[in-house]
């Protein structure tokens, strides 16, 4: 896990205010579900959502009190969002605690996420997809073996258009940001 140091005090005291506090578990309660919808356990999608929203360190045993998880599991969630350059571990001066932190500007956590489910799993799909075509034996030039075959290659052909659009798209968080801003004004789906 990534290290840095943050020279600020410990982390002000939880949340007080009722609204707000009700909200940020909206939102918890929102990304865990999301997240289980992409495949992401909800207890991790839930220590990310917290980390994100509450925008400051925070300790293994503030986010066990705060979501109602076991040490472990606050432990393998962490590791597991740090694994995916999600969230890092801070220091605070003056406290010998480890804090965790997420990411906060949007456009890289989309980037990072982006990346990370790329690598994870669209690259072996690629890998893999050119296996899928028989061998070339005799007797296997019909009509069906040439419909699967093109079929494959039409598909492989997609996913590597994919594939160089992710790679472009990923190199910059900001040339990305700008590049959606303004897809998003020719389309009329951003100032109004």
């Amino acid at each position: 896990m990534a290290s840095a140091l943050t020279p600020t005090a410990p982390p002000s005291a939880p949340v007080r205010d009722a609204d707000l506090l009700e909200a940020q578990d909206r939102f918890i309660a929102l990304w865990g579900e999301m997240g289980t919808r992409w495949g992401v356990q909800r207890a991790m999608a839930e220590v990310h959502a917290l980390l994100f929203i509450a925008g400051e360190p925070m300790a293994a045993e503030e986010i066990m009190t705060r979501l109602g998880i076991s040490r472990g599991s606050a432990s393998t969630c962490v590791r597991q969002l740090a694994d995916w350059a999600l969230v890092q571990c801070v220091k605070v001066r003056g406290d010998r605690r480890e804090f965790h932190q997420a990411e906060q500007d949007v456009w890289k956590l989309f980037i990072t996420i982006l990346r990370a489910r790329k690598r994870r799993e669209f690259d072996p799909l690629v890998e893999q997809l050119a296996s899928c075509k028989p061998s070339k034996g005799a007797g296997r030039r019909s009509d069906a073996y040439a419909q699967h075959n093109t079929r494959i290659d039409e598909l492989l052909e997609l996913l590597k258009v994919f594939e160089s659009l992710s790679n472009a798209v990923s190199k910059s968080e900001k040339g990305f940001e700008r590049a959606v801003k303004t897809l998003g004004k020719v389309l009329g789906a951003v100032g109004r």
